[in-house]
């Protein structure tokens, strides 16, 4: 009897039907298309033990000059340094009381503490942290007091709560004292995007019923962005103050404000951006306040527009004069710079309807800024990224690649993705490059989840496209790092190394599958009968006993419910498996089983037919 082989076409193709798809493939998840063939993705581990507090949305490798690797990682709560398995604390100080300016009072049988502070400025989830307290008369001690916390609720503008790591008990009627001291980290951010203004986009109580109000950097979905100047680091919450790290005061120390530091003269105090220049190392502000019409200090208001930059390897000196290399432009077109991006000896630059390209020129401009694209934008501060391939993004209206000039990128799943997007958490995408596997995707939120869950990935070598299910909030390529790491959504926040091993950090990957489009058996014209499969398969991954499952689903008519005929499971010693099946149109599915330890690559399946009559 005949063998039919079935070699499928590399990539999901979505954009049709699932017979429309017949010679490729119509569905996966956590599979990836290498060398024209799919086959299962690489694991992940824990890169430590140790976890952050809140989701991490950037991650920025760099080394210092003694040759010691950072990681630092931006989060909705802290922004962090881990060097080895420690993640250090450098979040920025946003303010320090005075001695006395706060006081406690407790509640007997209760572990909420209310703290009073007249114009505390704080929100919910900002982390103060107390000393010279002394106790309050009964378990809450001097000790349960002097420590770090995080505000639970924020009641009034002068009162918060926390909770205690004690209970209180009825001999608490003590307020600590009149030596405590609060030392307030910089304001935490959203873990949703709020696309508009007014009541209910912002704090309660900032500004009067009904008013429009600008969001800030407190009340917005908190993004950063993170750079190295040097040796030392950069950093800038979306929306809010701009932060500068130094090595040399070691990791034991926070990030503080740029115009905190000794001889700055005229810092940007706001910001949607920062980034290092390539060569000529000038740290530029995008979305910075301008200076005033006297040139005296800054505005303090952000003009999304703005961009400035400080004087050539001088992070001090940002007042344009004619002995430096400081300045300033405003870009034309748009009402807000979405991102930005560095690539080979220019910045790519997206507002929200054009795209430009900032480029050292020299002086007496230094840089110049020209338009590429109009009607061509992202989808947000994170939709962007650079590989060996030159730099892919993605945008309301599709996918685009970019080097030199832009071109849109074909896609077989763009109506699945899309469809199924929720467009309005479009500023948590994070794009991603995995150059060993010549990859490029986007992690997203799926239409009903405000939080990421989903990927669509593209393989710039072979032009095939794979979807899935995983939660990765913040991502970066191997390089400095010797795997892609990857901060995950967990019960606790970890940063996973990506691509090492088979498994999902110790148990089993699960529902990874691959499914093909229908394909026809024989010419269709006619019921044929399957006798056989033959597959075609590698296991990758730990030498013990493997095994995989092999599925095929038939039909008649397209319209026709698919009907499971036989699930064999397949080891690395499978030679064959007899079947029993009838039909004119078929389905081919792989999918994992839960053992641990399984990688699996496919190669092209054969089956074993004979005509069975045209009824």
């Amino acid at each position: 009897m005949p063998l039919a082989k079935f070699d499928f076409i590399p990539g999901i193709n979505k954009e049709g039907t699932a017979y429309t798809a017949e010679g490729g493939w119509y569905d996966g998840n956590l599979v990836r298309f290498r060398q024209g063939h799919p086959e299962k993705i690489g694991g992940w581990l824990k890169d430590s033990d140790n976890y952050y507090q809140g989701t991490g949305r950037l991650l920025h490798p760099w080394i210092n000059l003694a040759g010691t690797k950072y990681l630092g990682i931006g989060t909705r709560y802290k922004l962090y340094i881990q060097e080895g398995n420690s993640f250090n604390d450098i979040t920025p100080i946003r303010t320090t009381t005075s001695a006395g300016d706060v006081t406690f009072s407790a509640t007997n049988g209760s572990a909420t503490i209310t703290a009073t502070d007249t114009a505390h400025g704080a929100v919910e989830g900002d982390f103060v942290t107390f000393s010279g307290a002394v106790s309050l008369g009964g378990l809450i001690t001097a000790t349960v007091l002097n420590q770090e916390y995080q505000i639970v609720t924020v009641p009034t503008a002068n009162t918060y709560t926390f909770t205690a790591t004690a209970t209180a008990n009825s001999s608490d009627t003590g307020n600590g004292g009149g030596s405590v001291v609060g030392v307030y980290q910089i304001n935490c951010g959203l873990d949703t995007y709020v696309g508009s203004t007014g009541w209910s986009a912002d704090s309660w109580g900032d500004g009067t019923w009904g008013s429009a109000t600008t969001l800030s950097a407190s009340n917005q979905l908190r993004l950063w962005s993170l750079d190295n100047f040097g040796e030392d680091l950069i950093a800038c919450p979306r929306g809010g103050g701009i932060y500068y790290w130094d090595n040399t005061n070691g990791l034991s120390t926070r990030a503080v404000s740029f115009s905190s530091l000794t001889n700055v003269n005229l810092p940007p105090t706001k910001a949607l951006q920062i980034l290092v220049s390539d060569v000529d190392r000038h740290i530029i502000v995008l979305g910075a306040d301008p200076l005033n019409a006297a040139g005296t200090a800054r505005t303090g208001s952000s003009d999304p527009l703005f961009i400035c930059w400080c004087d050539q390897e001088n992070h001090l000196e940002w007042e344009p004069k004619n002995t430096n290399t400081a300045g300033s432009l405003r870009v034309s077109s748009g009402s807000e710079i979405i991102a930005a991006i560095r690539t080979k000896q220019e910045t790519i630059i997206w507002t929200d309807v054009a795209m430009y390209s900032l480029q050292f020129i020299g002086p007496p401009y230094t840089f110049g800024l020209n338009l590429i694209n109009e009607n061509n934008s992202i989808m947000g501060p994170n939709a962007c990224v650079n590989t060996p391939k030159g730099m892919f993004w993605m945008d309301e209206s599709g996918f685009y690649a970019y080097s030199g000039s832009v071109m849109p990128v074909p896609c077989s799943v763009h109506s699945y993705v899309y469809d199924d997007l929720n467009h309005t958490q479009s500023h948590q995408i994070f794009a991603f490059s995995n150059k060993r596997f010549d990859e490029v995707g986007w992690f997203y939120c799926s239409q009903d989840s405000t939080t990421i869950d989903r990927y669509v990935t593209f393989n710039y070598e072979n032009n095939s496209w794979a979807i899935g299910q995983l939660a990765r909030t913040a991502w970066v390529d191997e390089g400095i790092v010797d795997y892609p790491r990857a901060a995950a959504l967990d019960t606790y926040n970890y940063i996973y190394r990506q691509e090492q091993g088979t498994d999902a950090d110790g148990a089993a990957m699960d529902n990874v599958y691959i499914e093909s489009g229908d394909f026809d058996i024989g010419d269709g014209d006619q019921l044929q009968f399957i006798n056989r499969i033959i597959p075609d398969l590698t296991f990758t991954g730990p030498a013990v006993t493997q095994t995989i499952n092999m599925v095929l689903k038939t039909r008649n008519y397209p319209s026709a419910t698919l009907t499971t005929n036989s699930t064999s499971a397949i080891t690395n010693s499978t030679e064959k498996v007899d079947i029993r099946a009838r039909a004119r149109q078929g389905v081919l599915r792989v999918e994992s089983d839960s053992t641990v330890g399984v990688g699996w690559r496919l190669g092209a399946t054969r089956l074993e037919l004979r005509p069975n009559g045209r009824r």
